[in-house]
């Protein structure tokens, strides 16, 4: 992923009002962030522990020939207080990186436009800590006491991410629910 400035980042909100976007707080590393190794960005807001970000470069975007877009950016919702097991294992739905039930969180994203505003969500169980990215790459270990190897490579992996990911942020752009 090329590096994104924090006015392209605030830009790139569909989801939420511009002065929801002005408010929001950048991640914490933002300086130091590993830009190769991310497909996307993802963080939990520093401001706002209930409310989490992903934003998508304009590479992993589709467009129309001719057309030139921009990152596209989703806020989250957490959820107040999440489930935990200590002998249950779950799922990412984006990278399919398996965790300790803490390890993946239940995001909600109020839909694009009007439909939003009417109360309409999307939800998926991520990565607690949106790092997907470094979880396929093997940059960061899940925290698991069983692991499960995957017949896929690297590069396959990240494919069929930006498959999940994006499937995910179109599903929240759509105008009203399918």
């Amino acid at each position: 992923m090329k590096p994104l400035s924090e006015k392209q980042i605030r830009a790139s909100f569909v989801n939420c009002s511009k002065g929801d976007a002005a408010r929001l707080k950048l991640p914490a590393d933002f300086a130091d962030l590993p830009w190769e190794d991310l497909d996307f960005l993802g963080w939990r807001d520093p401001g706002a522990p209930l409310r989490a970000h992903i934003v998508l470069p304009p590479e992993a975007l589709p467009t129309a020939p001719g057309e030139s877009g921009g990152p596209v950016g989703i806020t989250l919702r957490v959820p107040e207080r999440g489930r935990t097991s200590a002998v249950k294992s779950s799922l990412c739905r984006i990278c399919l990186t398996g965790h300790a039930s803490s390890g993946v969180t239940l995001f909600s994203a109020p839909r694009a436009g009007a439909a939003g505003r009417d109360g309409n969500t999307v939800g998926l169980y991520v990565c607690s800590d949106l790092a997907c990215s470094l979880y396929v790459r093997g940059k960061r270990e899940p925290a698991l006491r069983t692991r499960y190897e995957e017949s896929l490579g690297v590069e396959e992996r990240i494919d069929r991410m930006r498959v999940n990911l994006l499937a995910f942020v179109e599903n929240v752009r759509l105008p009203s629910a399918a």
